[in-house]
């Protein structure tokens, strides 16, 4: 099923499809779905088993609402591409005006990206980037940021030796930005640093196993780059402790690890001298610039690149393609009760 969605997503992307330009909308001009930047929206999840994206899934209907949106509640496509692409014809067949999506699979979501402009229903992308489709806005943090960010925290612990970076699904876009940028910046700035690879998909099952077998021939590993802290906290922790390699922050034998998503539990880790830092992804921003762009884009609005009114740069990431490149801070002990922070306000 997966090789069909991708090979009809790739069927889609040979379109060329730009934002605010011609496409199929043979079932309803597209100014006329959004009906004025009013109605029912719906809203889908990758997966429910990451404390981020429970946190996005609360913060949803919330932001819909300061809208003057009506959501229908959240689909999960519980990390399968293809049940995405059901949960969007779904939605679609609800009636719904707009769409937030939050893709899996960066090429496979253009089908459902299809399906939506044939209804003439605008869409918003949350945290991934589609590589090609009609999207009005994407909604999401510097990627490449993220991974650079880890680096130079890890190489400000680490000046040599062995590191690893647990990496996200390298068919998203953030499992590959943020995995190319780290290697490509321990490479420049910390030469001395050879870096490992755990392939884990998003998935903590695969996490804890890739780190078992690469603990086992490399014990002597100094630092641990998590791509997605909800997922991967918890059994990195536990993996260290099977190999007797798991001591808190300031022991000579500490393994150095940092994250990225900002969750309440990561905070905890670092107060409790678990944790060395993490890049904070915004989860409230996600869902409330979700919601707005996707107002703005109901009422029949287009977009430009440029800077924000909230702190914020929107940039073009391929032709046709606005990306709003929300703030992404890091956060070490000495920022960790920042009441700013998202996950300090659950």
């Amino acid at each position: 099923m997966r090789t069909k969605v991708i090979r009809l997503a790739a069927a889609v992307a040979a379109c060329g499809l730009v934002l605010g330009a011609c496409g199929s909308t043979k079932d309803k001009p597209a100014a006329a779905a959004g009906a004025g930047g009013t109605g029912k929206v719906g809203a889908t999840l990758p997966l429910l088993t990451s404390p981020f994206w429970q946190a996005y899934n609360k913060y949803v209907p919330q932001m819909a609402k300061q809208q003057g949106l009506d959501a229908l509640p959240t689909v999960n496509a519980d990390s399968d591409p293809a049940k995405l692409i059901t949960d969007i014809g779904t939605l679609l067949s609800q009636g719904v005006k707009g769409l937030v999506v939050t893709p899996l699979d960066s090429a496979a979501v253009v089908a459902g990206l299809k399906q939506a402009e044939n209804k003439g229903v605008p869409v918003v992308a949350v945290d991934v980037a589609p590589e090609s489709g009609k999207v009005a806005m994407v909604v999401r943090a510097d990627n490449k940021a993220y991974g650079t960010k880890a680096c130079d925290e890890i190489g400000k612990r680490v000046k040599s030796g062995k590191v690893v970076q647990v990496m996200g699904d390298l068919a998203s876009v953030n499992g590959r930005d943020r995995s190319a940028a780290f290697r490509e910046c321990m490479k420049q700035k910390y030469p001395d640093v050879k870096v490992l690879e755990v392939a884990a998909e998003w998935k903590a099952d695969k996490a804890s196993s890739g780190l078992d077998s690469l603990l086992t021939a490399n014990p002597d590993i100094k630092g641990v780059y998590m791509q997605a802290g909800g997922v991967y906290l918890a059994p990195t922790e536990q993996a260290l402790k099977r190999k007797n390699l798991f001591f808190p922050v300031g022991d000579p034998k500490h393994v150095v690890l940092v994250s990225n998503d900002g969750i309440p539990q990561e905070l905890a880790a670092i107060r409790n001298g678990e944790l060395d830092a993490t890049v904070s992804q915004p989860a409230d921003a996600y869902a409330k610039y979700g919601m707005y762009w996707l107002k703005k884009a109901m009422a029949g609005e287009t977009f430009k690149p440029g800077p924000t009114d909230h702190d914020s740069t929107i940039v073009e990431i391929s032709p046709g393609i606005l990306e709003d490149q929300l703030p992404a801070p890091v956060v070490t002990k000495d920022n960790v009760d920042d009441k700013a922070l998202w996950g300090n306000n659950l």
